[in-house]
């Protein structure tokens, strides 16, 4: 691994920063809201976001649906693309965690040189991951 390049932005991190700010800690609200950070968002959270909301369990973010790209165009943040790298790499996580999305987060942050802000614990058993909230 070498230096730190940027930031990525869990899931929940983009669907807060966009409608509920106020539970972003204020170390991930110092670096997400200056339009100079070099942040980054997963395709995979696009289809976790979009999954989620088809099956009922993020009825509260339709505006985000609707508007993504806008979203993450406005907020200043690069799309990084899903490759067969970060998959393979995610696939052989030794990891008590079977949520795919997390594991493809994980991945892609590691092979990226991406910090991964977060707020969830289950990151944190990733020594070799660098994670801030």
């Amino acid at each position: 691994m070498g230096a730190i390049n940027g930031f990525l932005l869990d899931t929940h991190t983009l669907l807060w920063s966009v409608q509920e700010d106020h539970k972003l800690s204020p170390h991930a609200r110092a670096i997400i809201e200056p339009l100079d950070s070099k942040l980054f968002v997963s395709a995979i959270s696009a289809f976790e976001i979009g999954n989620k909301f088809r099956i009922g369990k993020l009825p509260e973010y339709s505006y985000v649906v609707e508007n993504y790209h806008e979203i993450v165009r406005k907020l200043g943040v690069f799309e990084l693309p899903l490759h067969s790298a970060h998959a393979f790499f995610a696939s052989r996580i030794e990891w008590n965690h079977r949520d795919p999305f997390d594991r493809i987060l994980a991945a892609q942050a590691a092979s990226e040189n991406l910090t991964l802000i977060t707020n969830d614990a289950r990151f944190s058993e990733l020594p070799w991951l660098s994670t801030l909230w």
